[in-house]
């Protein structure tokens, strides 16, 4: 199994207090010959605001090298687990998770906005600190 993303505890908190169960820790997603671990699968209870929904959520930390790195490795495994997921249990959805202020300094640039929209990249923005989902972007 893969190591734990640095904020791995600070998103499954955040999830939890927004009340989300957390039903994979990590969410193994398997495909003929691919074995693969997302972070975290979570289900919203029917009586929720976004009701009976199912969500696969991978981390990622943004603290290597250069953001756009990380960025590169991030959006290539979050389309391989999206695409992977939509055939296996296409009732749940992908989001990938980022620092509040990674989303605010790194994501807000005009060639990061297009390559996420370009590729349908749904995020969910956490303060850490707090361990509070601040936003989902669909």
């Amino acid at each position: 199994m893969p190591a734990k993303d640095t904020y791995h505890n600070a998103v499954k908190n955040a999830l939890i207090k927004d009340g989300w169960t957390i039903t994979d820790d990590p969410y193994f997603i398997q495909y003929e010959d691919a074995d693969l671990y997302a972070d975290l699968a979570a289900e919203k209870p029917i009586a929720a605001e976004r009701q009976g929904q199912k969500i696969v959520v991978e981390i990622k930390s943004f603290i290597g090298r250069s953001l756009m790195y990380d960025f590169h490795g991030a959006l290539g495994q979050y389309i391989v687990y999206r695409n992977l997921i939509q055939l296996t249990a296409p009732e749940y959805t992908l989001y990938l998770a980022i620092d509040d202020i990674v989303y605010q300094d790194f994501f807000q640039r005009k060639s990061i906005q297009l390559i996420t929209k370009e590729n349908r990249l749904l995020l969910m923005t956490v303060e850490m600190k707090k361990e509070e989902i601040i936003q989902w972007i669909d």
